[in-house]
């Protein structure tokens, strides 16, 4: 059970990794740092937004409409982080302490 406790902690990890580098790729794409007509770039954006948007559609349709600004990576933080706290807190299960 230790291994499903770790490997749950692991997918959080990974999505807080991906989520922080879509963001600031979203960022240098605004301030004009990064072009979408470099193929390589235009990949990445394309592959970060395939893998998130399914995760942030439902946090979208539940919070009020903000206009340009996006809440749903801000929601998602701080669901990760409450799964993350909750696994910590529950870790005695896993490992039958």
């Amino acid at each position: 059970m230790g291994t499903l406790y770790e490997a749950l902690q692991l997918i959080l990890q990974v999505v807080w990794f991906v989520m922080i580098v879509h963001i600031i790729m979203s960022w240098l794409i605004n301030f004009q740092v990064l072009n979408l007509r470099q193929p390589l770039v235009a990949q990445l954006w394309d592959g970060l937004n395939r893998l998130l948007e399914p995760i942030y559609r439902p946090i979208r349709g539940v919070l009020p409409n903000t206009g340009g600004l996006d809440l749903a990576p801000l929601v998602l933080f701080i669901i990760i982080i409450i799964l993350q706290r909750a696994l910590a807190n529950n870790a005695g299960f896993f490992y039958g302490v």
